[in-house]
C-alpha cells in the first residue's frame, strides 16, 4: 500500500481517507459537506435528532452497487436519493429525510466523487429532503480487480410521515379495479445496458431515474382512492404484477398496446433479448385504483411533468386460475411471469 505523508496532495481515494484521521476529515470537509451542508449534518454527531409532532412513521433503507457510476440520465447518487424517497412516497409517506452511507473504492478520482455528492444534493433539494446523518468509509479495491474502474456503494435509509387517511394495500384489490403506470417503462435498465462494456449501442436511452414523491401527492391530492402503489424497480412492471397476482389471487390482463413504450426503448430489448415488462425502473410506479377514479388519476398524471405519458394498462378480473395475462397487439394472449433470476447485470 502507498504510503501517504501529511500535506500530500490527491487526486484520488486513498486507503487512508477512511482512517478517520486529517485525511478523512479533509474528505468531509472539502468534498461532502458543502453540497450536503445543513445544520443537522454540518454537526457531524453520530446522529440526527429530528422533530416530531405524532402520527405514523414510515422507515426504510436500500442499498445502491449500480456500475457504472454514471450513465446517461443520471448517476449513482441520484439513483440512492430517489430509490429511496420513491419507496417512502408508495407507502403513502411524506417522505422528510435520509442517511447517507457511502462505501468508496481505493482509486475512485475525486472529481468522479465530487460529481455524484452534488448530484446526490441537487436530487436531494428536488425532493424536498433533508440529508440528515451519514456515514464513509474506504475499502480496498474489489480483489485487486482493473477490469472496472475504482467504485463506490451508496446505502441510504429514509423516514417519512405517513399521510392521514391513506389505505395503501395489496388486500384492497379487488375485480374491475384498473391498473395504470405513469409513463414510459424500461428505460433506465437498457440505458445503463447501453453503455456497458461490449453491449453498447447506438440509441438517446436515458435513465428515468427521478423522485416521485411530489406526483404521488398530485395522486392523494386528486380525492380519488388509491388502491395500491408500487415503484417498478428490480423485476420491472412484470415484478410488480406478480406481486399484485400472488396476494390478490385474481386475474391481471394487460393489453399491449396500451402499455408506454419507446420504440427506442423497443428496439434495443429485442437487441438485447430482452422483455420490456422485466426490465428496471427507476421512476415509474403502478397504480391500482377502482375504475370510477381511473380519469382522476390519469388526470393528475398528466398534469405533471413525471406522468405526461401515463396510461390505463390494464384491469383485474375475477378468472381462474389466476394469471397475468398480456392481450397482444395481434389479439393473441402470453402469460407474464415474474423473471425467475436477474435478466440484467445488476443495475440498482
Amino acid at each position: 500500500m502507498t504510503a501517504v505523508r501529511p500535506g500530500q496532495p490527491h487526486d484520488c481515494v486513498v486507503i487512508a481517507h477512511g482512517g478517520g484521521g486529517e485525511l478523512m476529515g479533509r474528505l468531509i470537509r472539502e468534498h461532502l459537506l458543502p453540497p450536503l451542508r445543513n445544520e443537522r449534518l454540518a454537526a457531524l454527531t453520530d446522529g440526527a435528532v429530528m422533530p416530531w409532532s405524532g402520527g405514523d412513521v414510515v422507515f426504510t433503507t436500500d442499498s445502491y452497487v449500480v456500475t457504472p457510476l454514471e450513465f446517461p440520465g443520471g448517476d449513482i447518487g441520484r439513483l440512492a436519493v430517489a430509490g429511496t424517497v420513491n419507496d417512502l412516497a408508495v407507502m403513502g409517506a411524506e417522505p422528510v429525510a435520509l442517511s447517507l452511507g457511502l462505501i468508496l473504492e481505493e482509486g475512485l478520482p475525486l472529481e468522479t466523487l465530487d460529481r455524484i455528492v452534488a448530484s446526490l444534493a441537487a436530487t436531494a433539494r428536488e425532493a424536498g429532503v433533508e440529508i440528515a446523518t451519514g456515514d464513509t468509509k474506504v475499502v480496498e479495491r474489489r480483489t485487486g480487480s482493473t477490469a472496472l474502474p475504482p467504485g463506490m456503494f451508496i446505502n441510504t435509509a429514509g423516514i417519512g410521515r405517513l399521510r392521514p387517511g391513506v389505505q395503501l394495500g395489496l388486500q384492497r384489490v379487488a375485480p374491475g379495479d384498473v391498473i395504470l403506470v405513469n409513463g414510459r417503462i424500461a428505460e433506465h435498465g437498457l440505458a445503463i445496458m447501453s453503455v456497458r462494456s461490449g453491449i453498447e449501442f447506438a440509441s438517446k436511452l436515458r435513465s428515468d431515474a427521478a423522485p416521485l414523491n411530489g406526483l404521488i401527492a398530485r395522486l392523494f391530492e386528486s380525492g380519488a382512492d388509491i388502491k395500491f402503489l408500487r415503484d417498478a424497480t428490480r423485476g420491472g412492471l412484470a415484478g410488480v404484477l406478480a406481486d399484485i397476482l400472488e396476494t390478490s389471487g385474481l386475474t391481471i390482463e394487460i393489453d399491449e398496446p396500451s402499455v408506454p413504450l419507446s420504440a427506442t426503448a423497443r428496439h434495443a430489448a429485442e437487441w438485447l433479448g430482452l422483455d420490456p415488462l422485466t426490465v428496471a425502473n427507476e421512476g415509474k410506479i403502478v397504480i391500482v385504483v377502482a375504475q370510477r377514479d381511473a380519469p382522476r388519476v390519469l388526470a393528475a398524471c398528466h398534469a405533471h411533468p413525471l406522468g405526461e405519458d401515463a396510461a390505463v394498462i390494464g384491469h383485474v378480473v375475477e378468472r381462474h386460475p389466476a394469471l397475468v395475462e398480456l392481450i397482444t397487439r395481434a389479439g393473441g394472449r402470453r402469460i407474464v411471469q415474474r423473471p425467475y433470476g436477474e435478466e440484467l447485470p445488476r443495475i440498482c
